[in-house]
């Protein structure tokens, strides 16, 4: 993994991998991240697929072969993808530890 890859990844970009873990066109990606996040985090067309464009540029997602059944492009997570949502869960655990020791948790 390139240096490039281990940044700290906005929210968007987190779900969006998250969702990939399953092919899912740029709907269903909108759909599942509204799900993921109880609602919190709802994801406009524009944002989608800029960040859509950026991932595919980092060969962290693809696009799948477009079949005759589905006008849509379906997108699917790469290996190298699975990397970095990988880092930046434990980015994110490292976070919530940290808080937890100063601001206390349960």
């Amino acid at each position: 993994m390139g240096n490039n890859d281990s940044v700290a990844l906005t929210e968007a970009v987190y779900y969006i991998l998250l969702a990939l873990y399953e092919p899912m066109h740029g709907y269903g990606i909108m759909q599942k991240i509204e799900e993921l996040s109880s609602g919190r985090v709802k994801l406009a067309a524009g944002t989608l697929y800029g960040a859509i464009n950026t991932m595919l540029d980092k060969d962290w997602i693809q696009a799948l072969p477009e079949t005759s059944s589905s006008r849509k492009k379906e997108y699917i997570i790469t290996e190298r993808g699975k990397q970095v949502a990988a880092s930046e869960l434990i980015r994110l655990q490292e976070l919530v530890l940290n808080g937890e020791g100063i601001i206390g948790g349960e």
